[in-house]
């Protein structure tokens, strides 16, 4: 057993955790049906016995990635432009952040958020009403961002922000699935580009970048 099979072992909490991560990490690579628990069980040195002891079933086990692993992880990128001074600046300083540090994983894999709704979506209620919830959430945030732009003129007046964070996380999810589909990280800069250019195209004219 490993050092952190055993500290996981008194840990229970810990050992939680880190059948969430491999979890993650799992279905990420190989999305959720072909997740292998075995696999996941190796990478952890915990025991199914275990493994059932913290969720019932594979479909819980899935239900808490998308809870607790996934949800922070969407958050992590929209909600520093929620409560940014200037929401244009600080969402295109985002993407090139983004474009930076994210690059390799979403030419491996893609977004492990998108990727789930593609698959899952369709075929479980219990996947499709959470990832829904994260996309609700996401998209009210850019909503309440871009409204609090144009009361401090920093958006056009003209632009609809519903309309607009719409266009803003499929555009977002679009770059990454045209980057993980071609496996061209050109391709996948140049969507990025393309997104910061639509972002300054919501800067009233008499604002400087």
């Amino acid at each position: 057993m490993s050092p952190a099979a055993t500290a996981a072992k008194r840990h229970p909490d810990a050992t939680r955790q880190e059948l969430l991560l491999a979890a993650f990490e799992e279905i990420h690579k190989h999305g959720f049906r072909a997740a292998s628990l075995d696999a996941i069980l190796d990478k952890t040195g915990v025991t199914k016995g275990a493994l059932y002891h913290h969720f019932d079933n594979k479909a819980k086990l899935g239900y808490a990635v998308v809870d607790e692993i996934i949800r922070p992880f969407v958050e992590e990128n929209w909600k520093p432009v929620a409560g940014a001074d200037n929401v244009i600046d600080t969402a295109i300083a985002l993407c090139k952040h983004l474009t930076k540090t994210r690059t390799e994983m979403a030419l491996a894999n893609g977004c492990p958020f998108n990727n789930l709704i593609n698959e899952m979506s369709p075929v479980d209620e219990g996947f499709r009403k959470r990832l829904n919830g994260i996309l609700k959430n996401w998209r009210a945030g850019i909503i309440k961002s871009l409204k609090v732009g144009q009361v401090r003129g920093q958006v056009r007046k003209d632009v609809n922000p519903a309309d607009a964070a719409a266009f803003i996380i499929g555009a977002i999810e679009g770059c990454v699935g045209m980057g993980k589909a071609s496996q061209s990280r050109e391709l996948l800069e140049s969507s990025f580009r393309g997104m910061t250019d639509y972002l300054e195209h919501l800067r009233p004219k008499h604002c400087d970048a």
